[in-house]
């Protein structure tokens, strides 16, 4: 048999493929499909129960399936029979050849299946010339043009204006000859089993293969007749939920939650009145090869016994005794191989301005009498007989919250199963096969209310100060809400619709479902340096706390509204380790941050609101420190410090002021006398240079009247320092004894 092969022969044969796929059942017939669960992680859990007479029941499965149902096989026989055995044939593909892997689709060039075909006879037509023989090898080769190259330091890089090609060694008889891959327009492979084996590789990869059956026989013991339930997981299309929120006629009320849940049955069979549970949560699943044979690599030690051999020796005669028989040695070898209502367009008030504008100021004349609906002639747009048209007021909206909420009949009933919240519906469904089936799961009345909502970056291009228009809803249902699209209804209309994350029972979401652009948001932020404050006194070290702040101030302008109304400002933390200096009145935390309400001024039309954040750092002081006084008088200050406290604080804030003033006079006098010395030095080296000078003696006595002047000063000077330094450290002594027993916690700041 011959085929020739080529990528657009390829193509063609997996689009012949797709067309000539026909559905196949799931299992066969012999026990009904009685209950499915389908999850959010892409797995179905069925149920099928029934009589079977016979020792040997057998479920055809998908090809596809095998693997998960012999993870998850569960037969349970109520009577007394046993499952003895479990058993299917071997999957032949894991035999093919390996070229057929490289099939698959989105991977796999022209160049990897020949190399994958070595051995096989092909006939290459390469431009006018066929070259037929056993593929050797294929060979990456990279064609440069002619003349100098660039020359690259570092990394190897493929030269400018390079081409990448593939070389094909063909092995004719006795000859070699080499084939360029670009210069191949088709092939022929003259091995009819192989083409075989790449037909069903491309029906597989066409979608064909995984609907193949694989036979399952389940071997049973003891009676002759069983009463059967078998339970398994297999691979399943998600469930996906989809809401409709109906929002009350004022900003705040009572909504109409709905929601379904879309099922999609591609098993293969039909779903014939089951009982259905959708469970949410995320449930761990994965793949597991359980159908393929795996072979283990081995060590091969069978020429271990024979690798033996003994080593030849020569023989030596020796003199004198007789020579010991010689010794002969052997060398052994071994080898080892692993996420407000709108305001009608047209309010009442308007509809009554128009009504005026249009009556006649002429003298009034008796109104026609008015025509029914049903007797009237006059033309659709022409005016009534005897004056002009009444306008006629707005129908009521059909879509109103109480029709709808009549439309959906959901019984389904809500559970927890470890974790998971498992809808279980109250009546059984029908989904046929190859078919997708919307199921009701909520109809109820939850809290709502219509707000705005911005967020850093706005609502998107163009609306960057802008806010979104958005409902937060409380899910007072006992149902977890997965992720899905909500579709947002007021006034009998649709007015926008969005997403949110999953939302337990009990919790809130808000969810924007249209962009505000009447309304705009900015923002202003402000970092200030570090303020000092103590935390903590123990034994004469103060643990201070030392803060960096963010002030960010939310300004909000729009349109005056009499009834007023809010805007929640999504605040982004400044950073991991920042908190509120204060807590605005009605803020919410996020885990990354917080809902800041900015209430806007009904007559202005404007509102802000100004969020402090802060960071602490610690570090600690000795009392001693320079900083240390001012920090301790400040805590001092508190208001809000413990009398107690207070009362053995203020001591120790006296001595240490006390300690300080000594301080700082005897800086000053240090200060006098380093002055005294210099000025006594200077002189000293004037009376040295006018010492040989006869008539330098008037100033000779000047100089050393001032010498004594400055001695004297500066002995007084070095006493009082003596006194100064031996009261500071009385003052130390005693502050440090008043230290030693001092653990004050600071009240925190207000």
């Amino acid at each position: 048999m011959k085929l020739r092969l080529s990528l657009s022969i390829l193509a063609l044969a997996a689009l012949a493929g797709c067309a000539h796929r026909s559905p196949y059942a799931t299992t066969d017939d012999t026990l009904a499909l009685d209950r499915v669960v389908l999850y959010r992680s892409g797995i179905g859990y069925f149920e099928r129960s029934g009589s079977f007479d016979g020792d040997e029941l057998t479920l055809k499965v998908r090809k596809d399936q095998v693997n998960d149902l012999l993870k998850s096989l569960t037969v349970v026989d109520k009577g007394s029979g046993q499952v003895l055995s479990v058993s299917m044939p071997l999957d032949p593909q894991s035999w093919a050849n390996a070229a057929l892997a490289l099939l698959t689709p989105g991977s796999g060039e022209l160049a990897a299946v020949l190399d994958a075909l070595r051995g096989a006879e092909v006939t290459f037509q390469a431009g006018r010339r066929r070259v037929r023989g056993r593929i050797v090898m294929v060979e990456e080769v990279e064609d440069e043009p002619p003349g100098p190259q660039p020359i690259s330091s570092g990394a190897a890089v493929m030269p400018m204006g390079s081409t990448r090609d593939h070389k094909i060694t063909v092995l004719r008889g006795r000859e070699l000859e080499v084939v360029r891959l670009s210069q191949v327009r088709g092939f022929t492979l003259h091995d009819g089993a192989l083409a075989l084996q790449l037909h069903r590789s491309l029906d597989a990869g066409a979608g064909e293969g995984m609907f193949q059956q694989v036979a399952v026989k389940i071997r049973l013991g003891g009676a002759k007749r069983h009463d059967l339930l078998i339970s398994y997981v297999v691979a399943a299309p998600v469930w996906k939920p989809t809401y409709r929120v109906v929002l009350p006629e004022d900003t705040k009320g009572e909504a109409l939650l709905q929601a379904w849940a879309v099922v999609d049955n591609v098993s293969g069979e039909d779903w014939r009145a089951v009982g259905m549970s959708l469970t949410a949560g995320e449930p761990i699943a994965f793949r597991y090869d359980l159908h393929t044979p795996r072979m283990i690599e081995r060590a091969d030690l069978s020429a271990a016994g024979t690798r033996k051999r003994a080593t030849v020796a020569l023989g030596e005669s020796s003199y004198g005794a007789e020579a010991a028989p010689a010794e002969l040695y052997a060398e052994e070898e071994s080898a080892a191989e692993p996420m407000a209502d709108y305001d009608d367009v047209v309010s009442r008030g308007d509809m009554k301005e128009m009504s005026k504008k249009k009556k006649d100021k002429s003298p009034a004349k008796p109104a026609p009498a008015r025509a029914s609906a049903s007797s009237s002639t006059r033309p659709m747009g022409g005016a009534a007989p005897g004056g002009p048209m009444p306008i006629a007021p707005p129908p009521p909206p059909q879509l109103d919250r109480e029709s709808l909420a009549r439309s959906v009949a959901a019984d389904a009933k809500a559970r927890s199963v470890s974790g998971l919240t498992s809808y279980d519906l109250g009546s059984r469904v029908t989904v046929p096969d190859g078919t997708s089936t919307m199921v009701a799961l909520v109809n109820a009345q939850v809290e709502a209310e219509q707000t705005f909502l911005f967020r850093p970056g706005g609502a998107g291009v163009g609306y960057e100060v802008n806010p979104y228009r958005v409902v937060r809803v409380r899910n007072s249902t006992p149902f977890v809400l997965e992720p899905g699209p909500i579709t947002i209804y007021a006034g009998g209309s649709f007015v926008g619709e969005g997403i949110s994350e999953a939302v337990g029972a009990g919790s809130s979401a808000t969810i924007p479902f249209a962009v505000e652009p009447s309304i705009m948001v900015t923002s202003q932020a402000e970092y200030t340096g570090a303020e000092l404050r103590v935390v903590r006194i123990v034994r004469g070290v103060l643990e201070c706390e030392s803060f960096q702040r963010r002030s960010t101030t939310w300004s909000v302008k729009g349109k005056p509204d009499p009834k007023g109304y809010r805007v929640l400002v999504r605040h982004t933390r400044a950073g991991q380790d920042y908190a509120l200096q204060t807590k605005p009145e009605g803020v919410e935390e996020l885990p990354d941050g917080y809902l800041i309400p900015v209430k806007v001024d009904p007559k202005s039309g404007e509102g802000s609101v100004k969020v402090v954040e802060q960071t602490p750092s610690r570090m600690s002081l000795s009392i001693w420190d320079g900083r240390s006084p001012a920090l301790v008088q400040a805590l001092l200050s508190l208001p809000n410090l413990d009398p107690a406290a207070r009362a053995k604080l203020q001591p120790i804030v006296d001595a240490r002021q006390e300690i300080g003033r000594i301080d700082t006079e005897l800086d000053g006098l240090r200060a006098q006398q380093v002055e005294l010395d210099a000025r006594a030095e200077e002189t000293r080296q004037n009376l040295e240079a006018i010492k040989k000078d006869p008539k330098a003696n008037d100033l000779r006595l000047r100089l050393s009247k001032r010498l004594e002047e400055f001695t004297s000063a500066g002995d007084k000077i070095g006493r009082t320092l003596v006194e100064l330094q031996s009261k500071r450290l009385e003052r130390r002594i005693a502050l440090e004894d008043l230290m030693q027993s001092l653990d004050l916690t600071a009240p925190p700041p207000r």
